[in-house]
């Protein structure tokens, strides 16, 4: 009886959200939508739960948006796993989370954004093993930014692109080639969690013209009103942006 009235809410609940999406889709939606996700070991030390469980709940939290993503005909997600500072926490944390980020039954393709020097062996195979199992996969592309930061990212497109061309001839399409984000087009929307308005080295190139959203609740707390609220936002601006667009 309990399974039976619990599968019956849950029809219920993709119903009520299919119709919704389909009045979002009445406006423009965003292609690109890019993630910092704060708050995990607070929202584990909150419901006094062990270690790693906060990286659980937000593997949970990062599925469930993937889901909406999917449903919303959202092609890109790229979340900031941790960056190259972070590498200097205990090595077990690093493993741990990238346990909970190497995934792929789910149907989607995933990309590492990241500083190859700073992964060890293990850990670099790994993830070219889910990026090319993965690489047939197109309805949703999730990069996963680890090791990651933006000023590096630019020091490393300029470099690139100085051993192509003279320096005198190089222009901002050399550069913005040579970025690690170029695979993807740039975000539309960049959600941080616990109201954090900063970008702390994250996509500091490809932003300039992005919504920013930046909910109170911690990362594992983050649901669908979140992000419809997020996306109503981005309809509301979008024409401004897209005419800042055009004047670059």
């Amino acid at each position: 009886m309990a399974g039976g009235v619990s599968q019956l809410l849950e029809q219920i609940h993709k119903l009520s959200r299919r119709c919704l999406f389909r009045v979002l889709s009445m406006g423009p939606l965003p292609i690109h939508l890019a993630f910092i996700m704060d708050g995990n070991r607070r929202y584990a030390k909150k419901r006094s739960l062990e270690d790693g469980s906060g990286h659980k709940a937000e593997f949970s939290a990062l599925m469930t948006m993937l889901q909406y993503c999917y449903e919303l005909d959202i092609t890109y997600v790229t979340i900031y796993a941790f960056s190259i500072d972070k590498f200097r926490r205990k090595p077990e944390e690093v493993q741990s989370l990238m346990d909970l980020i190497i995934v792929h039954e789910y149907g989607i393709q995933v990309y590492f954004i990241h500083n190859l020097g700073l992964l060890n062996d293990q850990v670099r195979a790994t993830a070219e093993e889910v990026m090319k199992a993965t690489a047939e996969n197109s309805r949703v592309v999730l990069l996963v930014c680890v090791a990651y930061n933006s000023t590096d990212e630019i020091v490393q497109a300029v470099k690139r692109s100085c051993t192509s061309k003279d320096v005198e001839r190089i222009q901002l399409v050399d550069i913005e080639e040579n970025m690690q984000m170029s695979v993807a087009p740039e975000p539309d929307i960049l959600i941080r969690s616990l109201g954090e308005t900063r970008l702390s080295n994250f996509l500091l190139w490809q932003t300039g013209n992005c919504q920013l959203f930046s909910p109170g609740a911690l990362w594992p707390e983050i649901g669908l009103r979140h992000l419809i609220w997020a996306i109503l936002n981005f309809q509301r601006s979008h024409s401004y942006l897209e005419k800042k667009k055009k004047q670059l």
